[in-house]
């Protein structure tokens, strides 16, 4: 009997972290065959080269489709793009998967969805009917549904938001979250380690900061970051910032992280990449998860860690209660901050409720991709009959 060959692509830490214990299911299991495509910033010395956490982990890298990443406006975005749709196109020739896993809502990913289906190799996507309305992010995910043959959403509002969008419900699974497999299969990094690989002590209140460029602003989320660093500077402790994400207005928002960290060399640090171990290894030692990026929303809360998520990228998501939303202004993070830091909401945080649903995600996920007929190219648009509105 003939392997199912399942393919995985991954382009950031972030896809990567939470597509890990994914492939080590598919490794586990003896009728399946996994194939690792890598692309994005894994590739970029600039960004950390993460790749090498990659093989670390023991997976075997099967093609490399570079990107050629150099700047970031809305030309070499989309030369970037271009880069991915014909290396996945030959990449899905030379490796002839049965499946191709997507997750989430990079432009990247889009065009390696759309060399999966000009290769008629039918797409499995992970995250998808999920709403961050403040990031080009959006158009991104819901597109490349319409172009998956499977979907498993992180919880049941975007299963229902999936199935609304014309997809049929035998082909739509509320799963979970990746995320919470890795919580739950987590051996934390002793905090000296931590520090020595830091090169600073965690003094409290430690805030484990992301911040990606907002892509539907006209400043692309500039002023609101140099407000969150303002905020950050009214506090005592430590800050660790992890690198932002390759997007459009990433490069100012780069240098301007970098400054700030040079400047204070005693209490803020800026790690391009922590890996997955190392940054839910930290976020238990921290005080609040701070920023916009999608782990204070996923990961943050089922550790039991407070999040202050900032402005409109993440508008859409589910909230746990430990998740609180402020404005972009420093005032308005400064008394967020203070509320995170706050008994009360401490208490609300460890509490560590999540609607990102419970382990066991990778397991549910793959044991469907055994199951499916990969042979079927077409999928039905199932129409839902509305009320005309008034």
């Amino acid at each position: 009997m003939s392997l199912r060959r399942i393919a995985f692509f991954t382009s950031t830490r972030a896809d990567y972290g939470l597509l890990r214990p994914l492939m080590a299911e598919v490794v586990a299991r003896m009728g399946l065959a996994l194939q690792v495509i890598v692309s994005g910033t894994h590739l970029s010395e600039a960004h950390g080269a993460t790749w090498h956490e990659i093989v670390a982990d023991g997976f075997s890298i099967d093609e490399r489709v570079d990107m050629e990443i150099t700047t970031d406006d809305a030309e070499a975005v989309a030369s970037s793009a271009a880069l991915v749709l014909s290396g996945v196109a030959r990449a899905l020739v030379r490796l002839k998967p049965d499946v191709l896993v997507l997750l989430g809502d990079r432009y990247e990913l889009l065009a390696a969805a759309q060399a999966a289906v000009l290769s008629r190799v039918p797409i499995a996507h992970i995250h998808g009917g999920e709403a961050t309305e403040g990031a080009i992010d959006e158009s991104m995910r819901h597109a490349v549904t319409k172009l998956a043959q499977w979907h498993f959403a992180a919880a049941a509002p975007y299963a229902d938001r999936i199935r609304q969008m014309g997809e049929a419900a035998t082909r739509v699974w509320n799963v979970g979250a990746p995320a919470m497999d890795n919580i739950a299969a987590l051996d934390p990094v002793p905090k000296e380690e931590l520090e020595a690989y830091l090169g600073l002590q965690l003094r409290r209140p430690t805030f484990l900061v992301t911040y990606h460029p907002v892509t539907l602003s006209d400043d692309r989320g500039l002023f609101a970051m140099q407000a969150l660093l303002a905020a950050l500077d009214a506090s005592d402790g430590t800050v660790v910032i992890t690198g932002a994400n390759v997007d459009p207005g990433a490069t100012a928002i780069r240098a301007c992280l970098q400054d700030y960290a040079s400047a204070r060399p005693s209490r803020v640090v800026l790690v391009e990449s922590l890996g997955s171990r190392r940054y839910l290894s930290l976020m238990l030692h921290a005080d609040a998860v701070v920023g916009n990026s999608s782990s204070g929303l996923l990961e943050a809360p089922a550790v039991g860690i407070p999040t202050v998520d900032i402005g409109a990228r993440q508008k859409g998501r589910l909230r746990a209660p430990s998740v609180l939303h402020c404005g972009e202004n420093a005032a308005e993070i400064g008394s967020a901050l203070r509320v995170a830091l706050s008994d009360h909401h401490r208490a609300i945080a460890a509490r560590r409720e999540s609607p990102y649903g419970q382990p066991g995600v990778s397991r549910r996920i793959i044991d469907q991709l055994e199951a499916v007929d990969v042979k079927v190219q077409t999928k039905p648009f199932v129409d839902r009959h509305c009320a005309a509105d008034n």
